[in-house]
């Protein structure tokens, strides 16, 4: 079908992956929790933005760069770790409420939602794994382009925005009442430390 082959095993192992929790998942949950579920909500579609441009990069080939250059798989992990970890230090010296911040600024949404997109792009893992995994799941002589990459993508986008979803309102629901007062911009601080020790295991990470 559209060159794809076992596509309920490629279903039932998405939605497995999409459970496992990540970078991505660790993400979503700091801003849920430090900022409410509207910049949860955000953060979950600028991440999912992240991985349709990864299924763009695998079915084009541009992810086979990051594989088989060095440089090229520093450079992208460099910038990444350097966006999370700003986005901490921001965080960690952030002395306003940010649940207020999120209700006044007219702008906040926009940079949420690029914040969440950029965190996932500039990952290389997340590429070299989309380079990995689809392929598996495509006809080797297939005549259909990048169709199925898509369709396989999209497919990986619907099951983890409906999990993550879940996720967010979750945790917004449980963490409501801390935003409400003092606490929260010790929150902000605690998603401050978050982001910058996912900065610091990228940087850790290899191409194998």
């Amino acid at each position: 079908m559209f060159g794809i082959e076992h596509y309920t095993l490629f279903l039932l192992s998405g939605i497995l992956l999409n459970l496992t929790p990540g970078t991505d998942t660790l993400y979503i949950l700091s801003r849920t929790v430090a900022q409410g579920k509207r910049a949860g909500i955000l953060s979950v579609l600028g991440i999912v933005s992240g991985v349709f441009f990864h299924t763009l990069f695998a079915a084009f080939g541009l992810s086979v760069i990051l594989m088989q250059s060095a440089l090229a798989f520093s450079v992208v992990k460099w910038l990444g770790a350097g966006y999370l970890i700003y986005i901490g230090i921001k965080s960690l010296k952030s002395r306003a409420n940010p649940l207020v911040l999120e209700q006044t600024e007219r702008t906040a949404g926009k940079k949420i939602y690029l914040q969440g997109l950029l965190t996932n792009v500039l990952n290389p893992k997340v590429a070299l794994f989309f380079l990995a995994f689809l392929p598996q799941f495509i006809e080797p002589d297939r005549t259909t382009g990048v169709l199925p990459f898509i369709l396989l993508g999209l497919t990986f986008i619907v099951t983890g925005t409906l999990w993550n979803f879940v996720l967010v309102w979750g945790s917004s629901l449980l963490t409501r009442k801390l935003r409400s007062g003092s606490v929260a911009k010790y929150l902000n601080k605690i998603s401050g430390v978050v982001f910058i020790g996912l900065g610091i295991k990228l940087l850790r990470t290899t191409r194998t």
